[in-house]
């Protein structure tokens, strides 16, 4: 299947966590064409900093796959993932990353953008952005203009 279709699947997950509040990422891990994770951020109804897309989908994977190492999965991932998140797909041993729209707003956050390339890089995880990335920016914009208003 194409890029895009993974990436629909993980907006899918972030119109889910839209609803419920939460910021609105999602992510999804693909393993020979088939999503074997999938998860959305759940930080604010679980009372979890770790409640993360990605973690909840890496997770699922793992128990879905029945092994932690997730060799050969690609995550699909509607933001740039955060640092905890970055080590997270590393140690998993995802070997691709497609993120939807980078997180850059300001020169401390393109700092992590550069340190989380070259840790990618250097743990051979191929990383890619732009795969629907105006669909992906917009629910962001969306729910962060919504939320100002409150």
């Amino acid at each position: 299947m194409e890029t895009s279709f993974y990436m629909k699947e993980a907006l899918k997950e972030a119109y889910k966590a839209y609803e419920k509040k939460e910021t609105p990422i999602g992510a999804v891990v693909v393993k020979d064409g088939e999503i074997v994770g999938r998860g959305h951020n759940l930080t604010e109804t679980l009372n979890d900093c770790t409640a993360h897309a990605e973690i909840l989908a890496i997770r699922q994977a793992a128990q879905n796959l029945g092994g932690w190492r997730l060799i050969d999965c690609d995550l699909y991932v509607t933001m740039e993932p955060c640092i905890m998140c970055s080590g997270a797909v590393v140690n998993s041993r995802i070997k691709n990353l497609i993120i939807g729209t980078k997180h850059i707003k300001n020169s401390y956050t393109e700092m992590q953008h550069e340190f989380k390339i070259d840790f990618y890089e250097k743990n051979n995880v191929k990383v890619s952005f732009g795969v629907l990335q105006d669909e992906c920016s917009n629910i962001l914009q969306e729910f962060f203009k919504t939320l100002r208003k409150r």
